[in-house]
């Protein structure tokens, strides 16, 4: 298994192929795994790294707090110790905050970035996105993470035919460590870039699906703040575009970075 120490951190990865490197950063309670229909596929044409973030996966998983800004670093000291910049970067979910906070922070190490159903920020405003937030943070805590997994799988997957991939979820997702999941959960409430959106010079496809946990509505908006970003819409698709529907989600990132 390979392994490098970042920020005084084990650190799991995984590097497939040659040319242009390539970095994937994964969603909460999940793992490089995540990537693997991405990685088989572009590792024909790019240096493809996959790798589990601080706190998840085979990355070490030390107490907590943790930060998007902490992630974010992590991440730049791995492209760092690789000699891999500038790259392109993908990040789903809460691997788009991530991708996101990398774009601020260290504009340099990056050719290219691509937010997959993801946002810019993590502030509850309303009194029903502070409940929100106040119920999933006491539900987290009193459930175990497979049942937490069985039940986001029937939220991410609905479709019939889709039993193989729920199961799968549910297996890893029961792996997860609890304490460092709920750090890496409160890392994101209150977070925010979204006043910086403006400054993001580097070339980025948001990619999202008609179906996701939040409006295509809404990335519109923030696309539009970015000076040098577009949007694709993947369709009769929800939050995990990368695993539900990988055929089409590769050809829309293939095109994308074909035009870097």
């Amino acid at each position: 298994m390979p392994e490098h120490r970042i920020n005084g951190l084990s650190t799991h990865y995984e590097i497939q192929g040659e040319g242009e490197p390539l970095v994937f950063i994964h969603g909460l309670g999940s793992s490089g795994r995540d990537w693997e229909s991405q990685a088989d596929y572009f590792s024909k044409l790019y240096q493809v790294v996959t790798y589990d973030v601080r706190g998840h996966g085979q990355t070490d998983k030390p107490p907590g707090p943790y930060s998007i800004p902490m992630f974010a670093a992590d991440l730049a000291g791995m492209i760092e110790a690789f000699e891999i910049a500038p790259v392109h970067l993908v990040g789903y979910s809460m691997g788009g905050w991530i991708a996101f906070q990398l774009a601020v922070d260290y504009p340099e190490l990056l050719k290219s970035l691509v937010i997959v159903n993801s946002s810019p920020e993590l502030v509850p405003r309303t009194l029903q996105e502070r409940f929100a937030v106040w119920q999933r943070t006491i539900l987290f805590r009193l459930l175990s993470m497979r049942k937490i997994g069985e039940i986001l799988s029937k939220r991410i997957f609905i479709k019939a035919d889709q039993e193989e991939l729920r199961r799968t979820f549910v297996e890893r997702w029961a792996e997860n460590h609890k304490p460092a999941y709920m750090a890496a959960f409160k890392a994101a409430v209150g977070w925010s870039v979204a006043d910086q959106l403006g400054d993001i010079h580097t070339p980025t496809l948001v990619l999202t699906t008609s179906e996701d946990y939040t409006s295509v509505a809404e990335k519109e908006t923030y696309t539009a703040l970015m000076p040098n970003a577009g949007i694709k819409i993947i369709d009769d698709a929800r939050h995990a575009p990368q695993v539900e529907k990988p055929d089409e989600f590769n050809q829309q990132l293939g095109e994308f970075l074909s035009q870097i």
